[in-house]
């Protein structure tokens, strides 16, 4: 891209955007509420800096908290003319350091990374003879990856008090010991080790720091709310005595306290570094004013929260609805009901997700949505570009781009995957064969929008850029997914299900801090939607009785005492109303 189409991408950001990416220098905080294009600010920022000659490329690091985080900033980076730019995870970056550094300093190879801490803690518990179950081994690997990431010794965590099933302190500690032990002795790191590996070089070796330092000038933290205190501790010795950091993030979506992320380091930047320029960003260009209004609602006097206005003002707009059913089932149906009639009115599947706190509450919506012949893509499944159809496409795509062909670019692809199965009508709903098609069929989109250029050799280099980047393109598919998978992604139509208590917040959210983290879960998933936004909740649950979740009742009124919330009857049965 032309140096001056950089500019120009510059001067489209509106006014409180140009103001963060104007501000090349740190440090600077960059405060996003949802959907008011934070993604946008840090890419814009960095190729400004780059265009003007005050960053170089190969001197910028981007952290990012997901593989596909990075893949999209570099995929943003690339179509603004930037290349070059350090766009990875902490983890990632901290990895390619140790395996950089340590040979020189080790005289040997860098340890081995474990891939599963369960199956040696198993292992681990054999040697001291304990006989924990599968699911209490995970609940340990978790607390030792909480214990890593928040700095805690096993000493200081045995004083702790932190309960888990199935073991008692003494016994977890020895487990904890026998596990660190145990990869000591193989030589291997776990994924937590890593980093505190990286830094622990940094700290004792002066020459591994400034060649750090020399390295990396420049440092952009995509949300910044979900650092933990190890992560924190890195980008600090990443810095060293300089200041040019960019941090954006938004309080008010912190979702992963149980894994160590601590917001108040969000909370506290302006303190820590009394020089940082603070720019909020509250244009919200995602949500319907009411959508936004049930939000504000629901966050109104929460630590850092953000106060988010529509980009424009919206006067037909529908407020979200509430409807209590009498069973989960019932409810699951309710919802396939209404996302059938949404799209027999002309919406796509891929515009409409199904959201819900826990994994357990999928197969029953799942079962619904089938019945109603409607297909679905649980996320955190599978991912696209790992699919076994989606890979034999690409390379019978790749085989056919070898050989000269009569036929035009279009109909080759079709070709191609009319041999491997696809075919101009679906399966039933629901099961394998329906997913295969339809990766088969989204692959088929993106050869129909890619352009009169393109040809089979241009377009599987495309597939495969775009796999590296992880970035996949749109099922057309209803979506199924947790709260805290759908963090960071949009929908036209939302239906935000389970919203009782005991499942929103989920039954051992005790604490205050424990509801307030449910509460910003909550407030993320109302987030997702853009136009419209249904939520419902169960009044049974098994054999026992459920009331609705508190978070209705925060959102159902102002201050001023309007209401926010719609409620609406399923099937002639009065909606419970929130309280």
């Amino acid at each position: 891209m032309a140096r001056g189409a950089r500019v120009s991408a510059l001067d489209a950001l509106d006014e409180r955007q140009r103001a963060a990416a104007s501000v090349l220098r740190g440090p600077v905080a960059v405060l996003a509420g949802a959907g008011t294009g934070k993604t946008r600010v840090i890419t814009h920022r960095i190729a400004h800096g780059v265009d003007t000659g005050a960053y170089s490329p190969s001197r910028v690091m981007a952290v990012t908290f997901t593989a596909k985080a990075a893949g999209e900033l570099r995929g943003r980076l690339r179509a603004l003319g930037v290349e070059g730019v350090a766009a990875r995870t902490f983890h990632a970056a901290a990895l390619a350091q140790l395996n950089f550094f340590w040979p020189t300093l080790a005289g040997a190879p860098a340890p081995s990374i474990i891939d599963n801490k369960v199956r040696m803690l198993g292992q681990a518990a054999d040697a001291i003879r304990l006989r924990p179950s599968t699911a209490t081994l995970r609940d340990v690997a978790s607390e030792i990856e909480w214990r890593k990431v928040s700095m805690v010794s096993i000493d200081r965590y045995a004083t702790l008090g932190r309960p888990l099933s199935g073991l008692d302190t003494a016994q977890l500690v020895e487990l904890m010991r026998g596990y660190e032990a145990l990869k000591d002795e193989r030589h291997q790191l776990d994924f937590e080790d890593v980093l505190l590996a990286c830094a622990g070089m940094l700290e004792s070796e002066p020459r591994v720091a400034a060649a750090v330092h020399e390295q990396y000038r420049h440092f952009t933290v995509d949300e910044f709310q979900d650092v933990s205190p190890l992560q924190n501790r890195l980008l600090e010795l990443w810095l060293g005595d300089r200041h040019d950091i960019c941090v954006v993030g938004d309080a008010s979506q912190t979702i992963y306290s149980f894994a160590g992320a601590e917001q108040r380091f969000l909370l506290e930047f302006e303190r820590r570094h009394p020089d940082a320029t603070v720019v909020r960003l509250e244009t919200n260009y995602r949500s319907q004013a009411p959508i936004l209004t049930a939000a504000n609602a629901l966050m109104r006097g929460r630590p850092g929260a953000l106060e988010l206005v529509p980009a424009r003002e919206q006067f037909t707009a529908d407020p979200p609805t509430v409807t209590a059913y009498d069973t989960e089932t019932a409810e699951a149906e309710g919802i396939a009901a209404g996302v059938a009639a949404r799209i027999a009115a002309g919406a796509s599947p891929a515009e409409v997700a199904v959201l819900y706190r826990a994994h357990a509450q999928s197969a029953v919506l799942q079962q619904a949505l089938a019945a109603q012949g409607i297909a679905t893509s649980v996320l955190g499944g599978t991912r696209f570009f790992a699919m076994p159809e989606v890979r034999q496409a690409i390379l019978a795509l790749r085989a056919a781009a070898v050989a000269p062909t009569e036929h035009g670019f279009l109909p080759g692809v079709q070709r191609v995957l009319r041999e491997l199965g696809l075919t101009e009508e679906p399966p039933a709903a629901g099961g394998a064969q329906r997913d295969g098609w339809e990766a088969r069929r989204a692959i088929l989109r993106l050869a129909e929008e890619a352009g009169p250029e393109a040809d089979l050799r241009s377009f599987s280099d495309a597939l495969m850029a775009r796999a590296k980047d992880q970035h996949e393109p749109t099922m057309r598919t209803v979506t199924l997914s947790t709260l805290h998978a759908a963090k960071g992604l949009e929908w036209p139509h939302v239906y935000l299900a389970g919203w009782a208590e005991g499942s929103l917040p989920i039954s051992y959210a005790t604490t205050f801090e424990a509801v307030d983290e449910e509460r910003r879960l909550a407030y993320v998933g109302v987030t997702r939607a853009a136009r419209t936004l249904e939520l419902s909740w169960a009044r049974t649950a098994g054999r026992g009785e459920r009331a609705p979740s508190r978070f209705l009742a925060e959102m159902g009124t102002t201050a001023r005492g309007t209401g926010i919330l719609r409620e609406t009857t399923p099937n002639a049965t009065r909606a419970g109303r929130p309280r």
